[in-house]
């Protein structure tokens, strides 16, 4: 993944759930078991890209990022979905479903 940027990881036709971190955000520790098992109950019908906002300023700025956890969805490099604090499997599970073939 070396090399790859983050345009060329959000472009494809699989929609792609990014998580916008940090590593000292309470809720987003919590949030870590929620994205282990909603990984694991959409497969290969979405990829999920954890970010952590303390190495990637470019990246929040971009998008606006001013709170973490953000979440963001993107489908073929258009972010078509946003929201910010802390969601259950359940939640992100339910934002994805209409951009999931």
């Amino acid at each position: 993944m070396a090399g790859t940027s983050f345009k060329d990881l959000v472009a494809g036709d699989v929609p792609v759930l990014v998580d916008v971190f940090a590593d000292w955000c309470g809720p987003c520790k919590a949030m870590a078991p929620e994205l282990q098992a909603l990984s694991s109950s959409v497969g290969d019908q979405a990829k999920i890209l954890k970010v952590n906002i303390d190495r990637n300023q470019p990246l929040a700025q971009a998008y606006g990022i001013r709170s973490v956890p953000t979440l963001m969805i993107f489908k073929q490099g258009e972010m078509v979905w946003k929201a910010a604090g802390y969601h259950s499997e359940a939640q992100m599970k339910q934002a994805l479903a209409p951009f999931m073939n």
